[in-house]
């Protein structure tokens, strides 16, 4: 058995019940290692811990493999939820092994941060730049959702697209400066945050954070009550 597990944006009181139980009852607990140090409180004394880095996931996840194959239970835990911004660690623990495996949501940062600033999901686009390879058509892809008058929730990418780089990105796209953004940085673990405009936005971050961009306000008229009267009304 192996399966995939959202572990939540960091306070373990996020961590699902279900994915708290396999966690538990693993006898493998895989991960990069930030990620196994939020739910190494959760993981036996018999359990054998696989902590890795982006340096050597494939070789750790080929022994994950193997140890599934011995029958073995094994987890792979991720940040926040698999299908948010972990979708490229689980096609290669699915590569590892040789077959899908069993993954199990988590709340993702995403979602708490909708929670946090007030916002829904129907007016709002999650986009993730936290991906390797080229982000081009992600570019693209939010300049269109903040021209549709939506709202879009970003997580940057750490080594070359922080949200400073994004909002000047954004303003040589002739998006709008006066956009509100809201960065927050270590969600539910001690977080900070950090708002303004787009065109204003040039702090440094850590790589624990995730934007939001508003969709600008429609202008309010300038009318008098008066004037938006008509025919029988006047």
């Amino acid at each position: 058995m192996i399966y995939g597990v959202g572990v939540g944006p960091g306070d373990l009181g996020y961590l699902t019940q279900y994915g708290r139980e396999l966690i538990e009852d693993a006898d493998v607990l895989a991960g990069f290692a930030a990620v196994v140090e939020v739910v190494r409180p959760l993981v036996t004394a018999n359990a054998r811990i696989i902590a890795m880095s982006y340096r050597d996931q494939v070789e750790k996840l080929e022994n994950v493999a193997a140890l599934h194959h011995q029958g073995m239970r094994c987890v792979v835990v991720f940040m926040g939820d698999p299908h948010f911004s972990g979708f490229q660690l689980l096609e290669r623990v699915e590569r590892a092994c040789g077959h899908p495996v069993g993954t199990v949501p988590g709340i993702s940062s995403a979602q708490v941060l909708a929670s946090r600033c007030r916002v829904c999901f129907d007016d709002t686009t999650f986009i993730t730049f936290h991906r390797r390879g080229e982000i081009g058509t992600f570019k693209e892809h939010l300049v269109h959702v903040l021209n549709d008058g939506r709202n879009a929730i970003v997580i940057p990418r750490p080594w070359d697209f922080m949200p400073d780089e994004i909002c000047l990105f954004l303003v040589s796209q002739r998006i709008s400066p006066e956009h509100r953004v809201e960065v927050w940085e270590r969600l539910t673990i001690g977080e900070a945050a950090w708002s303004g405009s787009l065109g204003s936005c040039r702090a440094a971050f850590s790589e624990m954070s995730i934007m939001l961009i508003r969709a600008l306000q429609p202008e309010v008229s300038q009318l008098e009550p008066q004037d938006l009267l008509t025919g029988d009304q006047a």
